[in-house]
Formats: C-alpha cells, structure tokens, sequence
C-alpha cells in the first residue's frame, strides 16, 4: 500500500490535536495584563505539549521518508501513536488547570511515556517488514536517544506521584530538549544513499 493517506491522515490528527490544545486557553475577563497572570500555568502545559507534537510530528514526517509501502500492522502501529498522542490536550490541560500538581503531572508523564513507546514500536515495524538492511534500521542503529527518553518518562511517573514534580518536570523538559531539533540520523542516511 501506499504512504500518501498514512501522511496525510497522520498530519490531520496531530494538526488537530495541536487546535484543541490552544483551546482549552481561555481568554480572561479583564483588560489588563495581570489578568494573565492566573493563565500561566495552562500556558506553560500547553507550551510543552505543543513542543512535544511538534517532535512527534517532524520526526514522524522523517520516520516516513525512511519506507516505500505500509502494510497493517504499520498502519495499526501508526495508530497507536497517534491515539496516544490525541490524548495531550486532556493531560496537559489537567496539568495545567491543577498548578502541576502530582496526579496530572504523573498522568502526563504516562501520557509522554505511551507516545514514546508507541514511535519506538512504530519504528520496530517498519524495520521488521522492510528488514534490517533498510534506511530506517541503519539511521537509527541502537537509538539511545529513543531508549532514554523512554527511562526519563519512566522516572517521571513516581517522582510526581512522590510530590516531586519539579525533578519530575524538569526530566520531561529535558527529554523534550534533547528531541528539540529534528532528528538528524534519518537525514543522514538518507542524504548518503
């Protein structure tokens, strides 16, 4: 089958979930500046989320160039990505409306977690159905970088569930910055061939 309506469904979904994040923003009633004030924390949510999708996106779009055909269990695979991610804008909006406080944040962590395990078996089979020698299976070699971040979300979940959401926090910003460019193994290797 062809990649084109995988894309294209794929780039509909994350561009909506991408909206109804910056919905869940309210307009305060007031006109001047320190109305914003009590907004910060659903804005900072919604400012990680949205540099979260953004990753997935961009490197989701380089996952992409990696194959010529899909079958269904890429398809399938596509979708649980794609689940795990539709439910950011739930997690990061109780995260933000709580003040960052344990349960949400632990919640969104699990969510973060999901989303990265989902790309990982995402990447596992597209390398399985067009094998070990392909673009994808050389550009990402061992992926440490997948691997850690995985261990880093994993982290997160107690440590916010322990009332330590600062540590649990800044391990999620963390992961999130070292994905914060595009992920340049797959450009690499396909720029080599």
């Amino acid at each position: 089958m062809n990649k084109s309506r995988l894309e294209a469904f794929s780039d509909g979904v994350i561009a909506i979930i991408i909206t109804i994040m910056v919905l869940e923003i309210k307009v305060p009633h007031g006109e001047h500046l320190s109305d914003l004030i009590p907004l910060w924390p659903i804005f900072l949510s919604y400012v990680l989320s949205f540099a979260n999708v953004g990753i997935y996106w961009t490197n989701h779009h380089h996952l992409l160039h990696t194959i010529k055909r899909v079958n269904g269990p890429i398809l399938m695979a596509n979708l649980n990505l794609l689940f795990w991610l539709s439910l950011m804008p739930f997690t990061a909006a109780w995260m933000g409306e709580n003040h960052f406080a344990s349960t949400p944040m632990a919640l969104y962590a699990l969510d973060l977690l999901l989303c990265g395990s989902s790309y990982f078996l995402l990447q596992l089979q597209i390398i399985k159905t067009h094998g070990k020698d392909s673009v994808l299976s050389q550009a990402v070699g061992k992926d440490w970088k997948g691997k850690i971040s995985v261990v880093g979300y994993v982290l997160a979940i107690p440590l916010a569930l322990v009332d330590q959401t600062l540590v649990a926090g800044l391990i999620m910003l963390s992961v999130a910055g070292m994905w914060l460019l595009p992920d340049r193994r797959i450009e690499r290797t396909l720029s080599s061939e």
